[in-house]
């Protein structure tokens, strides 16, 4: 902005109500940004949280599967069939396998999306108050 809003070339010329006008409008713009900021980080960690929890959901589904294989196997060792069993068995180890994997995995989304605050919008506003502050003594000196 070359001119304030009175009209006046110099800075130092500008009237009180001018200068209170600009810091409004200023901190209004301020607060804006800052809020745009927060919504979007909030909708990321929102969508990390997502996938980390559709991956536990998997993890569970792949659990139950690992059950009904476990039930199936005591079956077969009841009967005593024994390449059946080692069929059976193999199966059960690999779906529990990857059901710990998918569980690992999911647990490292949930995590890297926690604690769901928007940490750069926060640390931006601090950054802004200590200018503000620094501002106000400067002024004050």
């Amino acid at each position: 902005m070359s001119e304030n809003m009175a009209g006046n070339s110099s800075p130092s010329a500008a009237s009180t109500s001018d200068l209170v006008g600009q810091a409004a409008a200023q901190i209004s713009t301020l607060v804006r940004d800052e809020l745009a900021l927060a919504k979007l980080e909030l909708a990321e960690k929102g969508k990390r949280a997502g996938v980390g929890g559709g991956l536990f959901g998997g993890a569970a589904v792949l659990g139950l599967y690992g059950l009904g294989l476990l039930l199936a196997l005591a079956v077969v060792l009841l009967d005593l069939i024994w390449p059946l069993w080692v069929a059976i068995l193999v199966v059960l180890v690999v779906v529990l396998a990857a059901a710990g994997i998918a569980a690992l995995l999911g647990r490292k989304k949930l995590q890297s999306a926690a604690p769901p605050l928007p940490q750069d919008a926060i640390a931006g506003t601090q950054a802004d108050v200590r200018t503000v502050k620094d501002a106000v003594r400067e002024g004050r000196s």
